[in-house]
């Protein structure tokens, strides 16, 4: 097992990993690292507070994936007060993040094997399964209408920022499209057991 996957698999924590990624795009200090991550992911990764942040920071720091910029390199704001430890990824850090990336696939696709997995022990009841999927799917089409008009309403401040709502409203609409195509499949397949059931009875 190489070094970084040896690294990836010993930290899950998401907070850890976007975080990481903030850093990879530009080092910095704690607090502003703090008020980046509310802004970039604050609607998905929700945290305790900045003391949040300072964990995660030295969560990456004790596992080589960050390091303190030298001192002469880091900005001096202020003359004469001590200066903020500023943070930056190490090659590693930046091998890690990219391996990260890639092993989320593996996570998405688990959750979508359980949900399938667990859905199927109403085989023998398949309007309970009917009435999980209506209100699963109602779900979905609430959380689409929310992020569209979210989306609508979004300024975006910089290319940055206009990039990254761009790729993750593309992702999201993408993702419900596939969704509510297998809802539809997942439905036919209960309702065909449910005809099946009542056949059988009479």
């Amino acid at each position: 097992m190489s070094h970084v996957s040896f690294a990836a698999t010993r930290m899950r924590s998401p907070v850890n990993w976007a975080l990481l990624g903030l850093v990879i795009e530009r080092p910095s200090y704690g607090y502003d690292l703090a008020q980046r991550f509310e802004q970039a992911y604050g609607d998905v990764l929700p945290i305790s507070g900045v003391s949040h942040i300072y964990a995660a920071l030295h969560a990456l720091k004790s596992r080589s994936l960050i390091e303190e910029l030298p001192t002469a390199d880091v900005p001096q704001v202020e003359v004469g007060r001590q200066p903020t430890p500023h943070y930056r990824a190490t090659v590693l850090g930046a091998r890690a993040y990219r391996e990260s990336l890639i092993a989320q696939r593996r996570e998405d696709d688990r959750r979508c094997q359980l949900f399938a997995r667990q859905l199927a022990v109403f085989y023998r009841e398949p309007d309970a399964a009917l009435d999980v999927l209506a209100r699963y799917e109602q779900a979905c089409l609430q959380e689409a209408s929310e992020m569209h008009t979210n989306s609508a309403g979004s300024a975006s401040v910089d290319e940055s920022a206009e990039l990254t709502a761009g790729l993750a409203c593309e992702a999201s609409r993408l993702t419900q499209h596939a969704r509510l195509s297998w809802l539809r499949y997942a439905r036919c397949e209960f309702r065909a057991l449910a005809a099946h059931s009542i056949s059988a009875k009479v």
